[in-house]
């Protein structure tokens, strides 16, 4: 068994949790309150944003032009692919994505984007990569489980959304990076082996964390009379 296949079954039980979640399955049923939609994509437009930076932590820790052109294409993907969900969302709730955007992180987004630029920041290849991992993984099987138990077709409310993250292009995009997890992790530690499965498991769980920050619309406390400075 390969250190990711080891890390999917280790974590299972976050990835039923998510597939189970009301506002994934909510997906499926083409039943997502509007107001959970527009916190999901105003939080996922910076938390994307994050997650080019973070790629770009992992070009200035790459040793060849392998693993830089890896990251560089990822970091094209998010700016030229992952709009188009975000747009199946936004033509639902009628309002445009321009309009979702530029808003400041939720909690949970915040400390999940924190969580990966802290392993990226001081943690090696491998650890930027299984803090980075799970976010495509899980929203790949989102894809997969959906078309499988709803079997929606194209006139269905979310079926572009659906389609986008079941897509073989997707399966490649998280297949070539728990390949080169598998790589690293080959050639790790003990002690960095361990590292990068909590960061994988902590992912996991902000995973399941992001899709319940937008369904409740979590926000930072706010205390009337309090001056935040």
């Amino acid at each position: 068994m390969s250190f990711t296949e080891t890390l999917r079954r280790e974590n299972n039980d976050i990835f039923e949790a998510i597939f189970n979640h009301p506002f994934v399955d909510g997906i499926g049923k083409g039943d997502v309150p509007h107001d959970a939609i527009a916190h999901y994509i105003k939080a996922d437009y910076e938390y994307l944003n994050a997650f080019m930076h973070i790629y770009g932590v992992g070009i200035s820790k790459s040793t060849n032009r392998k693993d830089i052109e890896y990251f560089n294409e990822q970091v094209g993907f998010v700016l030229n692919s992952e709009t188009h969900p975000h747009q199946n969302f936004c033509d639902v709730i009628g309002v445009g994505y321009d309009e979702l955007q530029g808003y400041p992180l939720p909690p949970t987004a915040d400390h999940y984007v924190k969580h990966m630029m802290y392993h990226a920041q001081l943690g090696g290849l491998g650890e930027i990569l299984a803090a980075m991992l799970p976010c495509p993984w899980t929203y790949l099987e989102i894809g997969q489980h959906l078309m499988k138990k709803y079997q929606p077709d194209p006139d269905d409310t979310f079926y572009p959304w659906i389609k986008f993250y079941a897509d073989e292009e997707f399966d490649t995009l998280s297949q070539a990076m728990r390949n080169r997890l598998d790589e690293v992790a080959d050639e790790a530690s003990e002690a960095e082996r361990q590292r990068m499965k909590d960061a994988f498991r902590k992912s996991c769980q902000l995973e399941w964390k992001f899709w319940e920050m937008a369904y409740i619309c979590e926000e930072w406390p706010q205390w009337e009379g309090v001056n935040s400075k």
